[in-house]
């Protein structure tokens, strides 16, 4: 399943706006209050409609909220054009303000048919995947972990869609799926120990034949999160529940072994968001050798929050790397993101249009912040203090060049650059004085 594109009427800050996507990554920047936001959560809304429909045929998903609709207008509809299987299945979502006539009208059939498609499948073999559908907004880390689970949840291949497009991160299901799968898997796990004698004892042609029979296959679920983390967070491995002192997930960052609640914030953060990816990836291909190669659309808003600058430079590709056949529409403040990875297409919202950015792979930082975000790429003041130093020099006024040399190393650190710079010009003008002198 790919979004071919999708329409916003009368939505937020937009009259019309279309949004054709890549069918792998697809980038929204703009400034704050420029509707990236609402472009995310408006597909989010109409995908619902999908998501409700497969888990009940009569099912009903999210609303356009009416606060939504665009100043002036009496109604707002969401377009979303899907390919699937080599099939185009088109809805429109639409709401209308209270007492008013509108203009749009919702059409939903063929989200419904989509939905039966699945369900057919479903029913045909219960081991075919489907497709993971999910919205993460900026308020989506809440590392929640239970210290007991009173209530006892089954985790069927259709939970994967749970609060995947209202909540964000589910880190409280999360670490509950998470101790069931791995009470399970240390049931039926062998220790080593144990493997090891078993193959000296019964020799290598029947040991090869045990193997064959699973005595020492691990949960493929939890190995496929793992991966996922551990892909994502080079040095952290382990992930696991323990009991003792009190009811809480480890996981090993280099030799040493942490609560996940003693992680930075950018840590919690990514271990969250991909863990949850991938558990819900998990959960919905149990056909796969390899869950993290299902199908989805994952949108997230702010993929950058709270990363650092060298997670968040890779932070695409890795994403493209460990679910290769995922979609994902993301948005960014970072000029790193948007820098570092071929093949994505970016957008720049800006007064409720949409303008593509010519391609960024191999651009220097500062060149996106200048050329593509409009941002300086230092302070504004200290920049206009050093062009004016510069023309200072190049003007010959060496004793106002000197005092301003004088004032701008009070406020800026003995190492900066351009201060550096400046100083070797002015010796040379320096020197070229002397000489004519």
């Amino acid at each position: 399943m790919k979004i071919e594109k999708f329409r916003l009427e009368n939505v937020g800050p937009f009259s019309s706006l279309s949004v054709p996507l890549a069918p792998n990554v697809t980038v929204l920047i703009g400034n704050n209050g420029a509707g990236k936001t609402t472009v995310l959560k408006s597909l989010a809304t109409a995908l619902s409609w999908f998501v409700a429909r497969f888990r009940s045929e009569k099912g009903s998903g999210n609303a356009i909220d009416e606060e939504q609709i665009f100043d002036g207008a009496n109604s707002a509809a969401v377009a979303v054009e899907v390919r699937d299987r080599d099939t185009i299945y088109e809805w429109v979502l639409a709401k209308v303000r209270a007492g008013r006539k509108g203009a749009h009208a919702s059409q939903l059939n063929s989200a419904s048919r989509l939905a039966d498609v699945y369900r057919t499948a479903l029913s045909t073999d219960e081991q075919n995947s489907v497709p993971l559908i999910a919205f993460y907004p900026v308020e989506r880390v809440v590392l929640d972990i239970p210290l007991k689970i009173r209530e006892k949840h089954n985790f069927q291949q259709l939970d994967g869609y749970d609060n995947s497009l209202s909540q964000g991160v589910d880190f409280r299901r999360f670490f509950e799926w998470f101790r069931e799968r791995e009470d399970s898997e240390n049931e039926r796990s062998v220790p080593q120990s144990i493997l090891d004698d078993i193959e000296k004892s019964v020799g290598k042609e029947i040991w090869t034949i045990l193997l064959a029979s699973g005595i020492s296959e691990k949960d493929r679920q939890l190995t496929a999160v793992r991966t996922a983390i551990a892909n994502f967070m080079p040095g952290f491995t382990n992930l696991k529940v323990r009991r003792k002192p009190k009811l809480h997930m480890s996981i090993d960052k280099g030799q040493q072994t942490l609560n996940v609640s003693q992680l930075s914030q950018g840590e919690k953060s990514l271990m969250a968001l991909v863990g949850d990816i991938a558990r819900r990836l998990a959960m919905m291909n149990p056909g796969l050798t390899n869950p993290l190669h299902g199908e989805g659309v994952v949108m997230i808003d702010e993929v950058d929050m709270h990363l650092y600058p060298r997670w968040a430079r890779d932070i695409i590709q890795r994403l493209t790397d460990t679910f290769p056949n995922c979609q994902f529409i993301l948005t960014t403040h970072s000029p790193l993101v948007i820098s570092d990875c071929k093949d994505v297409l970016v957008y720049a919202l800006e007064e409720g249009r949409l303008a593509e950015v010519p391609p960024l792979y191999g651009q220097d930082v500062n060149t996106v912040l200048l050329d593509v975000m409009d941002t300086h790429i230092r302070n504004a003041v200290v920049a206009k203090r050093l062009n004016d130093l510069l023309d200072l020099i190049h003007d010959r006024e060496l004793d106002q060049a000197r005092r301003l040399i004088g004032e701008l190393e009070k406020d800026l650190p003995p190492q900066n650059l351009e201060l550096a710079k400046a100083r070797i010009l002015l010796r040379k003008e320096e020197i070229r004085l002397e000489k004519h002198s």
